[in-house]
C-alpha cells in the first residue's frame, strides 16, 4: 500500500473508534495537504480550528481529561513548535505531577511539509523529531518512515496500555512518493 494510502485507511479507522475525536487545523475543512486523508472521516468526529497552535494543545489536553483520545492535527511542525510550552509543561508532565494517577492520552499527528513540486519556504518544511525525543519523557516521538509503519503506529498510540501520548509524525514528501 502507499503511504497516502495507508494515511487515509488509518485516519478512517481510527474516526470508527468511540472514544477517539479529530481536532485541529484542516480536521475539518480543506487547507493542507493532510486534508486529503481526513475528507471522509464523517464531519461530526472532527472539529476545525483556527491557526491557534497553544490553545489547540489545551483543548486536545482537555479533551483527555475528559475520557476522549484526540487526535490534535497540526499540518506542520515548524508550527507545532508554538505548543512547546503545553507540550512540555503540561502534557509531558501529567503522570508525574500525579502520581501516575493522571494519563492523558493525546495522539499528536504533524508533518514534515513537503518541498516537492514547490518550496513552501523554510519555515514550513522543518523536522524536529531528535529535539522532540530529547525534550519528552512520556510523550511517545515516532517517525512513519513507510506505509507499513503507519497503521501499527495509530493502532499502537490509541491502545497503548500505559497510557502515553504519542507523537507521530509524517513526511509530506512520502504522500506523493512511497
Amino acid at each position: 500500500m502507499k503511504y497516502f494510502d495507508e494515511l487515509k485507511r488509518t485516519m478512517e479507522w481510527l474516526a470508527t473508534q468511540p472514544q477517539t475525536i479529530f481536532v485541529g487545523q484542516t480536521a475539518a475543512v480543506p487547507g493542507t495537504f493532510m486534508y486529503q486523508t481526513l475528507r471522509d472521516v464523517p464531519k461530526d468526529r472532527a472539529l476545525e480550528f483556527p491557526v491557534n497552535e497553544s490553545f489547540q494543545m489545551q483543548f486536545s489536553i482537555g479533551l483527555a481529561l475528559a475520557g476522549y483520545v484526540p487526535i490534535s492535527v497540526y499540518p506542520r511542525q515548524n508550527f507545532l513548535l508554538l505548543a512547546m510550552g503545553d507540550m512540555s509543561n503540561m502534557l509531558d508532565k501529567f503522570s508525574d505531577m500525579s502520581g501516575g494517577t493522571v494519563k492523558p492520552r493525546v495522539i499528536i499527528r504533524v508533518a514534515t511539509g513537503p518541498f516537492k513540486p514547490v518550496h513552501p519556504g523554510h519555515q514550513h518544511i522543518g523536522n524536529f523529531a531528535e529535539a522532540f525525543r530529547k525534550t519528552f519523557d512520556w510523550i511517545d516521538v515516532v517517525e512513519l518512515e513507510e506505509p507499513g509503519d503507519i497503521f501499527p503506529a495509530y493502532k499502537n498510540a490509541l491502545e497503548r496500555e500505559d497510557g502515553r501520548a504519542s507523537l507521530l509524525i509524517e513526511h509530506g514528501n512520502y504522500y506523493n512518493e512511497k
